[in-house]
Order: structure tokens, then C-alpha cells, then sequence
């Protein structure tokens, strides 16, 4: 089959031909009709974000299509029938091979395409911001990045769950494009500073800076916070106020979603049976649609991690399929 690989010494993407994967026991074979970008494939392009050990190589952690062929045991799913994935790798290819349990409906009024944009966001927004911090009505939900993918899941969600929701963006642009998604507070971080305008006000943070925010994060945190780390786009090492953290009785947690198992307690499957259940009603309900910038095909893999790493990307980036352009 078809794949898009990076050539390891120049970080090139170019299209590969690799063995088609055969479903293992419990596992599906997807013929993929769309796989989202996410930043995470940047980085593994980079060099600094390998996959799990037995996971592909092949970038990609989220597809959308239909069922080509079924492995041993597997009876919830049957050739033909339409889903998108989570997966750990293997998204940007013509099949992708993946558990059962990580497969998700798709969501009534939502096309095959666009559903590949759903099930990184969702899974990583729910888990977090849901399952992790125990997001209620009423709080204060901060979100950064509220113009990527999980920012403007985040601000649907947020809302839909009856929070108040904030986020920091870098541009007017993002600013304006968020508060059409329901965001009550909109920080330009190159502006002003979210730590003195929420000072104490947030009950929940979903952080992808680490280690540059934590500080702000700490003094943004309200009575009870709690803080959940997801990503280190700035930095690795911080300064943890504890007495900060003491004094308001707060909570920092830094959770991953590729590198949890596939079953088990607080797994993959676990989250992925908590989304279905609890944010598929919502997107068919229409309180949270998939944002997607651009739907672009496999050919313009290049130009699409260029859009997704760019000022003007919002939400989601798409790799379409040629039958499906």
C-alpha cells in the first residue's frame, strides 16, 4: 500500500509503498478515507516524539473510514461499516490497523471526511478536562491555544457542560474565530498576561506550554484548581511554586494519551467508551462541531504541516483520500 514516510536524514515526507497490515487478534483494518495533522506528528517528524514501542512509524494518530477487514474475536465491528480511530500511528496511509476498542461511530451529522478530526480532540479533551480534572457547571475552564484542534473542542465542550470558558490565542484573528465558538474570555498572550487577568479565577487548565506557563498556570489557579499538563511546546523544566500551589490546595497532573494501554482501567478503550457516551450526544445534537481549516490531499502533506504550523490554522488540518476528494 501507499504511505507517506519521513526520510530520516532530511525530514522530508515523501510517499512510500510498505506492506499492507493484517488485523491482529481484537484488532480492525480501516481503509482510511481521511487522516487528521497533529502537532504531535510534527514533532515525531522532527525526531522528538517517537511512538510507543510496537506502534507504526508510519505519522498519524487519527483516521476516519470503513472497515475493510476484521481480526479474531472482533464482533462489535464487520467489514463495511464507518468509523474513525484513535490511533498510536499509521494514520497517513491508504489502511490503517488498529483495536477494535479505539474505533468510534461516526457521529450523526458529521461526514466520513470530516470525522477524522474528532477522535484525538475529543478523547484528549474529555479525558483531561472531564475524567482528569472534573471540569463541573459553573467553573472556570482555561484552555490554551484556543485556536488548535483541542482549543476549539475545548471552548465547545467547555460550554456545552455549562463552564466559563477562557483561552489565550496569539492573534486577533484566532481571538475573533474563538469567541464565535462561545469562548467568554479571550487572552492575546502577546498582549496581556493570562496569569494577571484569571489571578485565582480558574478552576480548571488545560496547558500545552509546560514548562514557560507554570508559574502563570500556579497563579491563575483558583481555590481547589486543578492544573493538567498535556504538552511541552515551552520547555521540559520549570519552577514549581509549592506554597502557591499549597496555599490555594491545588492540583497539577500531567497525563499523555498515545502512551496509555488499550484496555484496562484508565486506558484507551476506557476513554474512548467515555466519549462515545458522553460527546458524541453533543456533536448530534450540534453543541460541538469539528473545526477543520483545511481538507487537503495526501499529495499536499507538506503544505499541510506547514497550514497546521502556521498563524492561520484553526481547529483541524485534514489529509484526505484520493477516492474521497
Amino acid at each position: 500500500m501507499k504511505a507517506i514516510g519521513v526520510d530520516e536524514t532530511t525530514q522530508d515526507l515523501q510517499i512510500i509503498d510498505i506492506p499492507t497490515p493484517e488485523p491482529g487478534p481484537g484488532e480492525v483494518r480501516i481503509k482510511v478515507a481521511a487522516a487528521a495533522v497533529n502537532r504531535a506528528d510534527l514533532m515525531q517528524r522532527r525526531g522528538l516524539y517517537p511512538p510507543p514501542p510496537g506502534a507504526s512509524h508510519i505519522l498519524g494518530l487519527e483516521v476516519s473510514g470503513i472497515v475493510d477487514s476484521v481480526g479474531e474475536g472482533v464482533t462489535a465491528l464487520k467489514p463495511g461499516d464507518e468509523v474513525c480511530a484513535l490511533l498510536a500511528g499509521g494514520g497517513y496511509a491508504e489502511y490503517a490497523v488498529v483495536a477494535a476498542t479505539q474505533c468510534l461511530p461516526i457521529p450523526a451529522g458529521v461526514s466520513l471526511v470530516d470525522a477524522a478530526a474528532l477522535p484525538e480532540v475529543s478523547c484528549t479533551v474529555y479525558s483531561n478536562v472531564v475524567t482528569e480534572a472534573g471540569l463541573k457547571a459553573g467553573e472556570t475552564l482555561l484552555l490554551h491555544g484556543g485556536g488548535s484542534g483541542i482549543g476549539t473542542h475545548g471552548i465547545q465542550l467547555g460550554k456545552a457542560l455549562g463552564a466559563t470558558v477562557a483561552v489565550t490565542v496569539g492573534s486577533e484573528y484566532k481571538a475573533q474565530r474563538c469567541r464565535e465558538l462561545g469562548a467568554d474570555i479571550v487572552i492575546n498572550y502577546r498582549e496581556q498576561d493570562f496569569a494577571e487577568v484569571l489571578d485565582g479565577k480558574a478552576d480548571v487548565i488545560l496547558d500545552i506550554m509546560g514548562a514557560k506557563y507554570l508559574p502563570g498556570n500556579v497563579r491563575a489557579l483558583a481555590p481547589h484548581g486543578r492544573l493538567v499538563i498535556i504538552g511541552m511546546q515551552g520547555g521540559t523544566e520549570g519552577t514549581l511554586n509549592i506554597a502557591a500551589l499549597l496555599a490555594k490546595r491545588g492540583r497539577v497532573s500531567a497525563t499523555n494519551l498515545r502512551g496509555r494501554p488499550a484496555t484496562g482501567p484508565n486506558s484507551k478503550a476506557a476513554v474512548v467508551d467515555g466519549v462515545v457516551e458522553h460527546v458524541w450526544p453533543l456533536i448530534a445534537a450540534g453543541k460541538v462541531k469539528p473545526v477543520i481549516s483545511a481538507r487537503l490531499p495526501y499529495t499536499d502533506v507538506e503544505q499541510a504541516h506547514a497550514l497546521l504550523d502556521s498563524p492561520e490554522s484553526i481547529g483541524k488540518v485534514l489529509l484526505v483520500a484520493d477516492q474521497q476528494a
